[in-house]
């Protein structure tokens, strides 16, 4: 019989050094885009060396993250065997985040502790699981002594692209093929299933005019808005498009960025616009972008003289449940209700992840890590992102003895 008592008990003594760790990654921005990541890889690998982790560093070549739209990327595996047969179980935590933005009361790199979280960009989604996935590791080694099986630590620096150039480098090369893995998250739900993404850049092409002559123009903006207009009123029908998955609701479309004109008098020339679609996992994404550039086409009609560019900019899947991961829910269900004292439901998000790459290359997975009850708590990809410090404690050690049932 594992001993949890003794996890916890290493947990908390080394719980001071974790959130130093913590605050070590939070201080070496990785805003995606630029997408300038190695130097985070490479101080996360230096790091975990103190802890008598050898990190293998992936680059991934120049060539393929330039052409991807990105600067940098550095991917790290640490392998722990610990004997002859049982299981490897990956533990996933990406680096990379969306840059700051605005309306920080907390310096976005500080990593500063105020009123028991930790805030800075990325302390929630995801580094703080670099910090539970690490030490829970730790914790396992010192309390537990696995005497079979594996652990892996993936680190990867690609999510908020899609993952291709994470995970999805990592699994297409060989590089790794692990039993079962547990990706970031937040620690009161074991989520088991998440809505797809389809990115799309559109450009609306009219033609300039001087705004003392309109008429001699084609104007890309009002062209641009009858796109818009289409693609808004869809957002009432996916409304009555319903997800079977608790926690998962309809599919939705937000227009993220748009820019375009030359100067205020003169009519706009071309207009572009970034739009999100998110699928639920029961839809088929190849009909979704078919009905989206459809839907475009139509708006663009509507004004002559219009012509119109789509460019995708990502496909991220919908992750399915695969039977092979009830190991892996039962496991944090039973300790998450054991350490938080409420029970940890299993369901979908409304996210998108890397994850899914693991279970399109039939590795069971779920997501589960160091974060509040909803996105919106946390502020991901908003001002003054935090991680509450008593959730990462916690969650450390549902991983932790997670890792030790599953090893056993």
């Amino acid at each position: 019989m594992t001993d949890y008592a003794k996890l916890d008990a290493w947990i908390d003594a080394h719980f001071d050094e974790e959130v130093r760790f913590l605050q070590e990654l939070v201080r070496v921005p990785t805003d995606t885009p630029p997408g300038n990541n190695a130097p985070h890889a490479e101080r996360t690998a230096e790091l975990i060396q103190a802890f008598g982790f050898e990190a293998e560093k992936h680059p991934v070549p120049a060539a393929e993250v330039k052409d991807y739209g990105l600067q940098s990327i550095t991917n790290l595996i640490v392998r722990r065997r610990y004997g002859e047969g049982g299981r490897t179980v990956a533990l996933n935590a990406h680096g990379d985040v969306v840059p700051p933005g605005e309306g920080w009361t907390h310096d976005p790199y500080g990593g500063e502790i105020d009123g028991g979280s930790l805030y800075g960009r990325a302390a929630a989604v995801s580094k703080s699981d670099f910090a539970s996935f690490t030490f829970a590791l730790r914790a396992l080694e010192a309390a537990a002594k696995p005497a079979r099986g594996g652990v892996e630590l993936h680190f990867t620096y690609d999510e908020e692209f899609g993952g291709l150039l994470g995970p999805g480098w990592l699994l297409k090369h060989g590089l790794t093929k692990p039993d079962l893995m547990i990706a970031a998250g937040f620690s009161y739900e074991v989520v088991t299933a998440h809505n797809g993404c389809l990115q799309m850049e559109v450009t609306v092409h009219g033609k300039m005019a001087h705004a003392a002559i309109p008429a001699t123009g084609v104007d890309a903006l009002q062209g641009a808005v009858h796109i818009l207009n289409a693609l808004y009123a869809q957002n009432v029908r996916y409304q009555q498009v319903r997800s079977k998955v608790e926690g998962i609701t309809h599919p939705y479309l937000n227009v993220g960025q748009i820019e375009g004109g030359t100067n205020t008098n003169v009519v706009p020339g071309k207009v572009v616009f970034k739009l999100d679609r998110r699928m639920i996992p029961e839809e088929n994404p190849a009909e979704v972008e078919a009905d989206i550039r459809r839907v475009i086409a139509e708006g663009a009609a509507r004004m002559p003289g219009i012509t119109v560019e789509i460019r995708r900019l990502l496909l991220a899947n919908s992750m399915k449940p695969l039977p092979g991961n009830k190991p892996l829910v039962d496991a944090i269900r039973k300790h998450g209700e054991a350490i938080f004292g409420e029970p940890i439901k299993a369901m979908g998000t409304p996210l998108y992840t890397d994850v899914r790459l693991y279970g399109e290359a039939g590795i069971p997975g779920v997501i589960y890590g160091a974060g509040p009850r909803t996105v919106l708590e946390s502020h991901a990809k908003r001002n003054d992102e935090r991680v509450v410090l008593e959730d990462l404690r916690r969650a450390t050690k549902v991983i932790a003895r997670t890792l030790a049932d599953l090893l056993a």
